[in-house]
C-alpha cells in the first residue's frame, strides 16, 4: 500500500521520511495537509527512503524525519518545532491588541475577518491549524451559498485568506493554559512562556474529540484508529474496506467521502436509525451509494492487531451478539467535548462544560449568578466581563458551521458594544 505523496509532476519543497502505521508519523501528516503545506511521503524502507536516511545520518527507528528541498533536516519534537521548522507564523508580532480571538475553527475565524475588516487590531491564537473540526470535513453540503457543496478544506483556505486581506494577525501552534482580565484587559497565557494582551477577546476553542472506549482501541491510535482525519488518510484507504463509527453529519459526510476511493465503507451506528442526529439530505446520499453499508444498532466493543489494526469486534447492542471482523482502518467520528478545561473557576459553566453567555447565565445559575456587574451581561459575554464565547465552546449552541459563523460575527458587534462603555 503506497503512502500518501506529491504528484511527480509538481515536486514539493518537503519530504517526509516515515512508516505510515507510525502515530507520530500519522500526527505529523495530519498536520501538514492541514496546514496546507504540500509534502512528499516517503517510507523508510523504500529505497529512496533508505538513501535520504543515511545521506543525513539518521536509521530507520529515527523516523519520522523531514527534509527540505534545501537541504535543511528536522526530527520534530513537538507541534511548536514542526510549524516553526516549515515557516508558519508562531509568534505574536505585537504586545498589546484590541480584540484577541482563541481558536481558529469557523467561530474564530468569523470574529477574525469581522474583526479586523471593522478596524479592530486583531490576533487569533491557534493550537493546531485554522479551520477546527469543519477544517477536516470532507464535505459541507448545507452552507448558505454553496448549493454544490464545499470542502472544509477550501472553507478554511478562503477563511485564511480573507482574515489575511483585511489585517488579521494568525498565529499557530500556541496553546492558551490560563486567561487573566482586569478592567483594562484580557491576558491569554500560552504554553512555553509566551503571553498575548487585549482590549477584549472571544473564546472560540471549540470542542475536542471523543475517543472510543472498547478494550484495545487506543493501542490502535495512529495505526489504524483516526479520529476526524478522513481527508488525510483516504489516499492510503484506496481499495480497502473501511469502518466508520458515528451517526451525525460528520460521520455521514466521511462515509460519503471514502465511498469514492474505498472498496466498502461500513458506517456503525449506535442508534436504532440514521434519522435520530442526521440530516435528510445526507441519509439520502448514504442511500443512494451501494458501496455504503450501515450497520444500526452496532458498537465497537474491540481492536487487536500486531504493529497496526487487523481486527474489530462488534456488538449489536439490543442482543449482545458479537462479531469478529478484519478491519485496517477505523475512523471514528463520535463527538466531542467543550474544550474549556484550560479556563478558571470565574468562568461559568454548564454541567457538561460548555461556557454559558448573556442571558443563560440567569437562567442556568439562578439566584447565585456569579456574574459580578451591576449591568446584565451582553449576549454572548461569559461571566466573565469582555470576554465572549461562540460556537461549539458555548452553551446552547447549535453544532452548525454557519452557526458558528454567525455567533463569531455577531461577537464581534458586542465587543464593539463593550469597548464603548
Amino acid at each position: 500500500m503506497a503512502p500518501t505523496s506529491q504528484d511527480e509532476h509538481d515536486s514539493p519543497a518537503l519530504t517526509v521520511v516515515g512508516d505510515m502505521w507510525s502515530p507520530a508519523c500519522a500526527a505529523i501528516r495530519t498536520f501538514l495537509s492541514r496546514n496546507e503545506i504540500a509534502c512528499r511521503w516517503v517510507q523508510p524502507s523504500d529505497p529512496t527512503g533508505r538513501e535520504l536516511l543515511a545521506a543525513h545520518g539518521f536509521a530507520a527507528d529515527d523516523t519520522p524525519v523531514l527534509i527540505a528541498a534545501d537541504g535543511r533536516v528536522l526530527k520534530p519534537a513537538d507541534e511548536e518545532q514542526l510549524a516553526q521548522w516549515v515557516g508558519l507564523h508562531t509568534t505574536p508580532s505585537s504586545g498589546g491588541y484590541d480584540l484577541l480571538v482563541v481558536g481558529g475553527g469557523p467561530a474564530g475565524m468569523a470574529a477574525a475577518v469581522y474583526g479586523a475588516s471593522e478596524g479592530l487590531h486583531t490576533v487569533l491564537l491557534e493550537r493546531w491549524a485554522i479551520g477546527g473540526q469543519a477544517g477536516l470535513s470532507s464535505r459541507i453540503e448545507n452552507y448558505l451559498g454553496f448549493p454544490d457543496g464545499i470542502s472544509g478544506a477550501v472553507l478554511t483556505d478562503r477563511a485564511r485568506r480573507q482574515a489575511g486581506k483585511f489585517g488579521a494577525e494568525l498565529v499557530i501552534s500556541l496553546r492558551a493554559d490560563a486567561l487573566e482580565a482586569t478592567d483594562e484587559d484580557v491576558t491569554v497565557h500560552c504554553a512555553g512562556g509566551t503571553t498575548v494582551s487585549a482590549r477584549a477577546a472571544i473564546i472560540a476553542t471549540g470542542a475536542t474529540f471523543r475517543t472510543l472506549d472498547a478494550p484495545g482501541v487506543e493501542d490502535f491510535t495512529g495505526r489504524g484508529v483516526y479520529y476526524f482525519s478522513a481527508l488525510t488518510e483516504a489516499p492510503l484507504c484506496a481499495g480497502s474496506d473501511v469502518y466508520i463509527v458515528g451517526g451525525a453529519n460528520s460521520a455521514g459526510q466521511a462515509a460519503v467521502y471514502f465511498a469514492s476511493c474505498a472498496r466498502r465503507v461500513i458506517l456503525l451506528v449506535r442508534a436504532e436509525s440514521l434519522a435520530t442526529e442526521m440530516s435528510a439530505y445526507l441519509i439520502d446520499q448514504i442511500a443512494s451509494i451501494p458501496e455504503i453499508h450501515v450497520r444500526t444498532g452496532t458498537e465497537i466493543a474491540g481492536a487487536s492487531g500486531g504493529t497496526h489494526l487487523e481486527r474489530l469486534t462488534l456488538r449489536h447492542r439490543r442482543t449482545g451478539a458479537t462479531e469478529e471482523v478484519p478491519a485496517t482502518w477505523l475512523f471514528a467520528f463520535i463527538g466531542a467535548d467543550p474544550a474549556t478545561t484550560w479556563l478558571g473557576p470565574g468562568f461559568a459553566r454548564d454541567d457538561r462544560g460548555y461556557l454559558l453567555t448573556g442571558p443563560d447565565i440567569a437562567t442556568v445559575a439562578g439566584a447565585d449568578s456569579p456574574w459580578p456587574l451591576t449591568r446584565p451581561p451582553l449576549h454572548l459575554e461569559t461571566t466573565v466581563p469582555g470576554v465572549f464565547a461562540a460556537g461549539d465552546v458555548r452553551a446552547f449552541n447549535a453544532h452548525r458551521v454557519a452557526a458558528a459563523v454567525g455567533e463569531g460575527s455577531m461577537a464581534v458587534m458586542l465587543v464593539h458594544e463593550y469597548l464603548r462603555d
